[in-house]
C-alpha cells in the first residue's frame, strides 16, 4: 500500500501514545507494546508475490506465460529484485525451479510443458524471495494448475467413488470409464487393479469394462486412514501387443467424511454474553460442506439454527448459560446426520468484536459481569495493524460491561486488519481478524474498437487505469483468451486481489477466494466476514515480541544473482586480500574480487540465463597452487504440504474437455507430423552388446537419444519422468516397471553406466550432456543380469565415447586432474527472455494458416502514461464465439487491479 497510508496510520497511533498509563508493578505500558509491535513491522518489512498466467489451465506441450508481480507494505527499503518460481507434480516433488530478475517490481517468465517431462495431472507453482523464506511458507505464493495431455496419455477416463462403508470399515466403490486419446470408448477391456498406501497392499483384483467403457472396482480395506493415503492403480489391456494403458488414482477424497468447527468470535464463548459463532464444515478432500441444522442444549432444546453462507461456511448467535453444554445436529447434503459438539463457555472472560457499520470500523470490548467484578478499573490495550502497518493503539478502562470503539476506516489500508485486546500485563486474550474496505482497487476500463470481430480481424483495445478518478500510470498484464476454449469460472481464479488482498496474509486453505471480489454484494460481504471468524493469521506472535524475540534472518532481500565463498590454504587458513576471476563464456563476461579479513569473496549483481557455465579461478595470486575454493552452498526453502492440494482435479479430461479437443485438432494440423513410411534406419551410435555385463540382454524396450536431454540439469531428476514404462517412488527413492509395481512388486530396476552396475545417488554425478543414448529393458527373459543383481529391469546408460589421443605428458596430466583453485559451476540463472508471437494477417497468404491458438494475445509489458491510458493491438485468431481479456496490475505506488473485458468473434 502507499506511502501515504503509512505517514497516516504513524499519525494515528501516535496520537494514543500520551493516553494516561495505570503505574503497576504488573503491567505495561501501552508506550512499551506500541513501540515494541513498530519495532518489529518497520525491521520486517512484508513483501507478497503473485503470479498472472495467460490462462487458468494448459496441455502437455503448449507454453505457460506468467508474469510476477511484488508488493510491500514498505517502499523506502530495497526490495529484493528476484522472485523464485518452482512447479511441483502431484506428489509435491520438484519438477523445475526459475528464478525471475525483477525491475520496478515486475518481471515475467514462461515454460514450454515439454511432453518428455510433463504428463496429465495437477501441478503446483509455488512462488517466493529469499526475504520471505525467513518466515512462515504458509504466506508463499500458491496455486494449482491443471495439465491435461492428448499427446502421451492414451487411457483417458471419468472417475467418481461412492463410501459404501457408512463409517464402518473402509469400503469404496470406483466407477470409471475408460475411453482412448480420440475419446472412443474402450469396450469390453480386461483390467487389472491395486490399491497400495506406500508399501502397504489395500486390496487388488480383476475386472472388465462394458459396452460404454465402465467398470465398478470395490474395494475393501481396514484402515480408513491407510485408505485415504493411498491410491488406486488400473491396468487395462490395450489390445495386440502392445503395452496395456496405466491409470493412477488418489483415493484421499473416497470416503465421505466430514469436519465441523467452531469460532466464537474474540475466541471465546463467554457465559451470560450473545455471541456470534462461526463455523467451517469441511468433506474429506479439504472443500467446503453444505450444511443445515440446529443448536440444542443438555436437555434438547434448540436455540439457533444452522445454514451455511457459502462452501461450508457460517455463523449463528448464542448466549450461553453457566454450567450448560451444547451441541450442534447438523444434516449435510448427502443425508448423513451428525453432530458436534461446542466449545464449553468459559465462566469469565472478556473479548473484541466487530459491529455493523458503514462508516467506520466499530469495535466494542465486552466482559461479561463475573469478569467485571475481578477486574473493574483496570486498563485495557487495543492494536490494530493491517499489512505489517500499525494504524491503531490506545488504552480503555473497564468500567463496564461493554466499551465502544470506533475507527476511521480512512486510515487503514485495504485488506485484513489484525485486532488484538492486551491486559495491562502485556498479555493477548483476543483476535479478530476483519476486512477493510478503504482504497478502492484500480479502476481498469477496457474497451475495442469494435463490439463484434471476424475471425483474423484486426483488433485495437484500449486501457484507462484511474486512481480514485485520477489517471495512473502502472504496469499491467494483458491476455486475451478464446473463451470458447478455455471457459472457466472467475471464482476459481487466482487473482491480483484476492491474492494480495486476501490469501496472502491468511494461514489455512481459502475456497474460490475469488468469489469475494468478483462482483461483490452484501451476501458475499457478510460471508467474507464469516472466512475471516475461522481463518488464522499469524505473520508474528505478540507474546514473542513484548519478550523481544524477534524472527531470525537469513537471507536479505536479494537485488541479484550473487555467488560468494571462502579462499583458503590447503591447512585450512583463510586468505585475506585473494584474488579471485569468475567468467562466464557464453557472455564474455569477466569480473574481479577479492577477499576479506576472513577470506571471504562475493561476486554481486551477476546476470546469467539458466544452465550457463560459470567459472571461478584463483590462479592470479602468487601460491595459488596452495588454495582452495570452498563455495557456499546454495539454500532454498524445503518443500511443504499444502491444502491448496484441495485444488487438485481429480477428472482432468471431463473439466477441460474442450480445450484438449481444440489442443488435439491443433498439435495434428499444425505441430505433429503425418505418418510417413520409413524405408531406411540408422543405427544407433550405442549398443548393450558392447558390454559383457549386459550384452545377454535381448532388444531394448525403449531407447532414449542425447536429443532428448536437452534442456535437462539433472539426470537423476529428468529420469524420473523420462523413463519409458518406469515409476519412480519419491518415497524410496527407486525406480521400478510401472506394470509390476501398479501391481504391487517392489523389485527395483537396476542402472548401468558403460556397462558397469550403480546405484540411483550416482546418476547425480553424470552430467545430462555427456550422455549418449539411454537403453530401457522391461524384461531380462534369460535372467542374465536379474540372478546377479535381484533386480527386475535394466536402464543402461551410454556416455559419450571419448577419442583415442596420443600419449600424453606430464604436464598434460595435470592439467586434466581437477584443481581446488578453479570451480566450475552451473548456477540457477535467470529465466531465458522469450516474447509470445503475434502473427500479422495482412495478406491473403497469411489469412490461409491455420490459427487455433486459445491464447490470442498475451502481453505481460503494458505500462500506461501519466494520463493512465495505453493501446495495443493485434489479431483474433480463427476461433469463433467470446473472446476474455483480463487485465491485471499495479500503479507505481503498489495499488493493484483486475478487469475482465469480453468481445465476440463471429
Amino acid at each position: 500500500m502507499n506511502r501515504i497510508i503509512n505517514i497516516l496510520c504513524f499519525s494515528l497511533f501516535i496520537s494514543f501514545h500520551t493516553i494516561p498509563t495505570f503505574a503497576q508493578q504488573d503491567t505495561l505500558s501501552i508506550n512499551t507494546v506500541v513501540e515494541k509491535t513498530q519495532k518489529l513491522l518497520q525491521a520486517y518489512p512484508i513483501e507478497k508475490v503473485h503470479l498472472h498466467f495467460d490462462k487458468p489451465y494448459y496441455a502437455v506441450g503448449d507454453t505457460l506465460w506468467f508474469k510476477a508481480y511484488l508488493t510491500s507494505n514498505m517502499y523506502d527499503y530495497d526490495l529484493s529484485k528476484v522472485v523464485y518460481v518452482e512447479v511441483l507434480n502431484g506428489k509435491d516433488s520438484l519438477m523445475q525451479m526459475m528464478r525471475i530478475p525483477l525491475t520496478d517490481r515486475v518481471g515475467e517468465g514462461h515454460l514450454v510443458l515439454d511432453q518428455e517431462w510433463y504428463t496429465q495431472g495437477n501441478y503446483r507453482f509455488r512462488a517466493y524471495t529469499k526475504w520471505m523464506v525467513n518466515f512462515d511458507d504458509a504466506f508463499f505464493f500458491n496455486k494449482i494448475v491443471s495439465i491435461g495431455d492428448v499427446l502421451n496419455d492414451q487411457l483417458h477416463h471419468s472417475i467418481s467413488f461412492n463410501d459404501v462403508s457408512k463409517g464402518k470399515g473402509a469400503r469404496v466403490q470406483a466407477t470409471i470409464q475408460f475411453k482412448n486419446r480420440e475419446g472412443k470408448p474402450l469396450q469390453n477391456r480386461k483390467l487389472t487393479w491395486s490399491a497400495v498406501a506406500g508399501w502397504d497392499p489395500i486390496d487388488e483384483g480383476k475386472g472388465q469394462t462394458d459396452g460404454m467403457g465402465n467398470v465398478v472396482i470395490n474395494i475393501n480395506g481396514k484402515d480408513r486412514e491407510a485408505l485415504k493415503k493411498g491410491n488406486l492403480h488400473v491396468s487395462v489391456e490395450s489390445g495386440g501387443s502392445a503395452e496395456p494403458m496405466i491409470g493412477a488414482f488418489p483415493l484421499r477424497s473416497a470416503l465421505w467424511d466430514a469436519d465441523v468447527q467452531f469460532f466464537p468470535e474474540g475466541g471465546d464463548l463467554i457465559v451470560g454474553l450473545p455471541k456470534k459463532v462461526a463455523f467451517k464444515a469441511v468433506g474429506s478432500d479439504g472443500r467446503g460442506l453444505s450444511v443445515k441444522g440446529g443448536i440444542v442444549d443438555q436437555d434438547g432444546k434448540e436455540l439457533a439454527t444452522v445454514a451455511d453462507l457459502h462452501k461450508g461456511m457460517g455463523y449463528f448467535t448464542l448466549t450461553p448459560a453457566a454450567g450448560s453444554t451444547y451441541t450442534a445436529n447438523l444434516t449435510f447434503e448427502n443425508g448423513e446426520v451428525r453432530s458436534y459438539p461446542l466449545p464449553p463457555p468459559v465462566d469469565q472472560g472478556i473479548n473484541v468484536t466487530v459491529l455493523p457499520s458503514d462508516t467506520a470500523l466499530q469495535l466494542a470490548i465486552v466482559a461479561n459481569d463475573r469478569f467485571l467484578a475481578a477486574n473493574k478499573g483496570k486498563a485495557f490495550y487495543v492494536i490494530a495493524q493491517a499489512n505489517g502497518i500499525l494504524c491503531y493503539a490506545a488504552q480503555a478502562t473497564l468500567r463496564n460491561e461493554a466499551i465502544s470503539v470506533s475507527l476511521p476506516k480512512e486510515r487503514f489500508p485495504t485488506g485484513v486488519a489484525q485486532l488484538t485486546l492486551f491486559t495491562s500485563a502485556g498479555k493477548p486474550v483476543s483476535e479478530r481478524l476483519v476486512f477493510v474496505e478503504n482504497i478502492k482497487p484500480l479502476e481498469i476500463a477496457v474497451k475495442s474498437d469494435q463490439e463484434a470481430y471476424t475471425a483474423k480481424q484486426p483488433v485495437k483495445l484500449s486501457l484507462a487505469v484511474n486512481d480514485s478518478g485520477k489517471p495512473a500510470a502502472g504496469t499491467y498484464s494483458v491476455a486475451v483468451v478464446d473463451e470458447t476454449k478455455a471457459p472457466y469460472d472467475e471464482d476459481k481464479e487466482t487473482t491480483i486481489l484476492s491474492n494480495l488482498l486476501l490469501t496472502s496474509d491468511l494461514q489455512g486453505y481459502i475456497e474460490e477466494p475469488n468469489y469475494y471480489f468478483n462482483q461483490p454484494d452484501d451476501h458475499k460481504r457478510e460471508a467474507l466476514d464469516v472466512l475471516l471468524l475461522t481463518q488464522g493469521y499469524r505473520r508474528f506472535s505478540y507474546n514473542d515480541v513484548l519478550a523481544d524475540k524477534y524472527p531470525q534472518v537469513l537471507f536479505f532481500p536479494e537485488q541479484g544473482i550473487e555467488l560468494s565463498g571462502i579462499l583458503r590454504l590447503t591447512n585450512g587458513k583463510p586468505v585475506a586480500n585473494g584474488g579471485l576471476l569468475l567468467s562466464i563464456p557464453d557472455r564474455s563476461f569477466r569480473q574481479d574480487a577479492y577477499t576479506d579479513a576472513a577470506g571471504r569473496f562475493v561476486f554481486k549483481d551477476l546476470v546469467f540465463t539458466d544452465s550457463a557455465r560459470v567459472t571461478i579461478n584463483a590462479r592470479g595470486n602468487d601460491n595459488y597452487r596452495d588454495m582452495v575454493i570452498n563455495m557456499d552452498p546454495t539454500q532454498f526453502p524445503n518443500i511443504d504440504t499444502t491444502a491448496y492440494r484441495a485444488n487438485d482435479v481429480l477428472n482432468i479430461d471431463d473439466m477441460i474437455t474442450p480445450y484438449l479437443d481444440n489442443s488435439r485438432n491443433e498439435y495434428r494440423t499444425s505441430i505433429l507430423l503425418e505418418e510417413v513410411e520409413v524405408t531406411a534406419s540408422a543405427k544407433p551410435s550405442f549398443s548393450h552388446k558392447d558390454y559383457p555385463s549386459i550384452s545377454g540382454l535381448s532388444m531394448a524396450d525403449h531407447q532414449i537419444s542425447a536429443d532428448r536431454l536437452k534442456g535437462c540439469n539433472n539426470l537423476l531428476m529428468c529420469l524420473q519422468t523420462a523413463l519409458t514404462g518406469i515409476t519412480y517412488d519419491s518415497q524410496s527413492q527407486l525406480f521400478f516397471i510401472t506394470r509390476d509395481y501398479n501391481a504391487g512388486g517392489r523389485i527395483p530396476v537396476q542402472f548401468f553406466i558403460n556397462g558397469m552396475a550403480v546405484d540411483v545417488p550416482a546418476l547425480s554425478g553424470v552430467m545430462p550432456t555427456d550422455v549418449e543414448g539411454i537403453e530401457i529393458f522391461l524384461r531380462d527373459e534369460l535372467g542374465t543380469v536379474s540372478r546377479t543383481y535381484q533386480n527386475n529391469g535394466v536402464v543402461a546408460i551410454y556416455t559419450k565415447k571419448v577419442e583415442k589421443a596420443p600419449r600424453m605428458s606430464l604436464s598434460e596430466i595435470e592439467r586434466l586432474l581437477p584443481k581446488s583453485n578453479v570451480v566450475d559451476l552451473t548456477p540457477l540463472g535467470y529465466v531465458e527472455a522469450r516474447k509470445f508471437y503475434v502473427p500479422k494477417y495482412d495478406t491473403p497468404e497469411r489469412r490461409a494458416v491455420n490459427d487455433m491458438r486459445t491464447t490470442v494475445y498475451w502481453n505481460p509489458d503494458v505500462k500506461t502514461a501519466e494520463d493512465g491510458n495505453a493501446q495495443i493491438d493485434y489479431y483474433n485468431a480463427d476461433g469463433k464465439g467470446s473472446y476474455r481479456v483480463v487485465v491485471e496490475g499495479m500503479d507505481a505506488q503498489g495499488n493493484v487491479g483486475r478487469a475482465v473485458y469480453r468481445y465476440i468473434v463471429k
